[in-house]
């Protein structure tokens, strides 16, 4: 790699660090260019030399904020019975507890909204859906007998569930629960579900 390069590389991954901090300091309305240009000392338009927009830059903290939750989800699994109902209850708590604190790096990765007539790019996407792996696992496990369409409607079913619960619980405007009492909300709404869907499945 050219010394211009190995700069560029550099100055990139100083860039995506900055908007990082900011983000998880003051959210997605905080994140300025200038401002973080100014930090990591270039020019506000060699932002621009780095990432194709700020779509992007926001995507790529998105991209490193994915690959933390996805080291949290699999201790998660990994960490405790491999009964497959207690690894989704396991997996919903430490969610929401990645949610707790990380909380406006999280809330980026649902509030983000791509520029007019812009789609999020490929890569993206596929990181996202492969955090529906961690849900995959044990339902499949669960419902041997669901195909592979069957088992993505329950993960996504159950993910929304989990996610509308912490969402709504971590909005002081509305409904701000204590944190414990949260995640003891989150474990009992999982282990309803799949007691149903068992239930279901077995009928």
């Amino acid at each position: 790699m050219s010394k211009a390069l190995e700069r560029r590389a550099k100055n990139r991954d100083r860039l995506i660090a900055a908007a990082e901090r900011s983000i998880a300091a003051s959210g997605l309305a905080g994140l300025k260019t200038r401002d973080l240009a100014s930090e990591i000392g270039i020019a506000n338009g060699a932002v621009y030399n780095l990432v194709d927009d700020v779509d992007e830059l926001i995507l790529r903290v998105g991209s490193r904020t994915l690959t933390r939750l996805d080291k949290v989800l699999t201790a998660a699994e990994r960490d405790g019975p491999a009964d497959p109902a207690a690894t989704l209850v396991r997996i919903a708590v430490a969610y929401c507890d990645f949610a707790v604190d990380n909380l406006e790096l999280w809330r980026a990765l649902f509030e983000h909204r791509m520029a007019p007539g812009k789609s999020v790019p490929d890569w993206a996407i596929s990181e996202q859906m492969d955090m529906f792996r961690h849900i995959y696992r044990p339902l499949a496990a669960l419902f041997p007998a669901r195909s592979l369409e069957q088992l993505s409607v329950t993960a996504r079913s159950l993910f929304s569930a989990v996610h509308g619960m912490v969402a709504l619980g971590l909005e002081h405007k509305l409904i701000a629960v204590p944190i414990e009492a949260l995640r003891s909300e989150v474990a009992t709404i999982v282990r309803a579900m799949v007691e149903g869907l068992t239930k279901t499945a077995n009928s």
